[in-house]
């Protein structure tokens, strides 16, 4: 449990300054998928050298979380100790340091200071990971925190959604010189992220924000464990987070090939927009089905008008017409169809999802042209949901371990540095399209601790309140 040491008071600036975060969140890491394209051309690379990009920054993740973890096991939570703003101000500063050292990397034209750069800015995030969702959690009453966690998430997909197209613009054509993309390219967007990111430390350090204090039992050992269903779920962070990253770094290659759309960096960049696209109109929908107070009529009316707006939205960000992005309309139809027979039942949507996602591949795989192109960017409205119930299905009922089980999560998001490696060498062996058997095989597992779930944690609800999107 946490106490807020202050009176009760709207917290609407402090919750839209800590949105903000979410979506400047969400916009870096998706950065990483036009980056990756950019490099490989850059210094020739190969696939597998080119993956080492989500290599360092999700391998960050990976090592402050151990490190976070040691230290807290011997010395105690140190957030809980300097205190969450004062965290979330300490991962600002070290994101914005990792985004500085692009332009010294780009000065040198060093592949290798390109990834000590990203390690640095995903150490920054892990310490964000850590200590922003649990503030957003704070800001307001507690029955509503899934909502504003489901809120802050989806904004972070907006992120994701932005950031192929105004990333990829700058970096691939407004700092281009003379239309040939250097390594100074990047240069200018990362210090104006860094910038940014430093702006946005000063705005929460005068913002004035809740200070609570833990009064949950710290345990000696391993023994979130113990528990099966946690067991399970650091294995399904792993591989969803592998499959949903590995996916999304392939995007601009996969559709520049000639046999699937033959597109070039700049086109592809826009419709890379849509898959991270479909992950927010499915967070939106699925804060929507989260909600108990609203009648299955009109929460069906909702869900519809949302996904209207919110892919009307995309529409104008993408620099596409209606007619070329209307084939995604069928699959938001059907993701919606998917929250109906799912029932508000975590397990039983995201074993569903999974499945989808498992057929969507397959067909990516043994089909080519437009029909591969829209199965492979529809995943991620099926993604949408998924590390929310993951996470949730994983942490129920630890009770004094689920801070721990917590901590065991977030190194699970390892699997975003490990799979899209895996899936390069595979690439440069078997090619891209049928290297995406992996990240089918990811969502295998996924549809199997999602069945286990359902069977065995039917009592837990889905609006359960869960951590963030990693």
């Amino acid at each position: 449990m946490s106490t807020v040491n202050s009176k009760a008071k709207s917290y609407v600036l402090p919750l839209i300054t800590l949105t903000s975060l979410f979506f400047m969140w969400g916009f870096i890491t998706c950065m990483n998928d036009v980056l990756i394209p950019h490099l490989k051309n850059l210094f020739q690379l190969s696939y597998l050298q080119a993956m080492l990009v989500q290599f360092c920054f999700f391998g960050a993740y990976f090592i402050g979380s151990l490190i976070y973890f040691i230290i807290s096991y011997y010395n105690g939570d140190p957030i809980n100790k300097i205190g969450y703003k004062s965290g979330i101000l300490l991962g600002l500063v070290i994101s914005a340091l990792g985004c500085a050292l692009f332009y010294p990397a780009a000065a040198y034209a060093a592949y290798g200071l390109f990834l000590g750069a990203l390690f640095v800015l995903g150490l920054g995030f892990t310490l964000l990971q850590i200590s922003a969702n649990a503030y957003v959690s704070l800001l307001g009453p507690e029955d509503s925190a899934s909502s504003r966690l489901n809120l802050t998430q989806a904004f972070n997909a907006l992120g994701t959604t932005i950031a192929p197209v105004l990333g990829g613009y700058l970096i691939l054509e407004f700092f281009a010189k003379d239309g040939v993309v250097t390594a100074e390219s990047t240069q200018i967007p990362y210090l104006i992220f860094a910038g940014l990111f430093i702006l946005l430390g000063v705005i929460i350090f005068f913002v004035k924000l809740p200070e609570f204090t833990s009064e949950a039992i710290e345990s000696k050992g391993l023994g979130a464990l113990k528990f099966t269903n946690l067991k399970l779920g650091v294995l399904g962070i792993f591989f969803y987070v592998g499959g949903e990253v590995a996916i999304g770094s392939f995007i601009v290659s996969f559709l520049k090939q000639h046999d699937i759309a033959g597109f070039t960096e700049s086109v592809s960049k826009n419709y890379l927009a849509l898959y991270w696209g479909g992950a927010m109109i499915g967070r939106f929908l699925g804060a929507i089905s989260l909600n108990k107070g609203i009648g299955a009529g009109k929460k069906l009316i909702y869900m519809v008008l949302t996904a209207v707006a919110v892919f009307l939205v995309i529409l104008s960000i993408v620099d596409l017409t209606f007619s070329q992005i209307s084939y995604f309309l069928v699959f938001i139809v059907l993701n919606l169809l998917g929250f109906m027979v799912g029932k508000s039942s975590p397990g039983r949507t995201l074993a569903l999802f999974a499945a989808v996602n498992v057929l969507l591949l397959v067909i990516t795989i043994f089909t080519g042209g437009h029909i591969a192109m829209w199965t492979i960017l529809a995943i991620g409205l099926f993604n949408s949901i998924m590390y929310s119930n993951i996470y949730t299905l994983a942490i129920a009922g630890l009770g004094k371990y689920t801070s721990q089980g917590s901590s065991l999560l977030v190194m699970a998001i390892l699997g975003g540095a490990v799979i899209p490696v895996i899936q390069g060498a595979v690439a440069d062996v078997m090619g891209i399209q049928k290297a995406l058997f992996l990240p089918a095989l990811c969502y295998v597992y996924i549809v199997y601790f999602g069945y286990y779930c359902w069977k065995n944690l039917g009592h837990i609800e889905l609006d359960a309140p869960a951590k963030g999107g990693h």
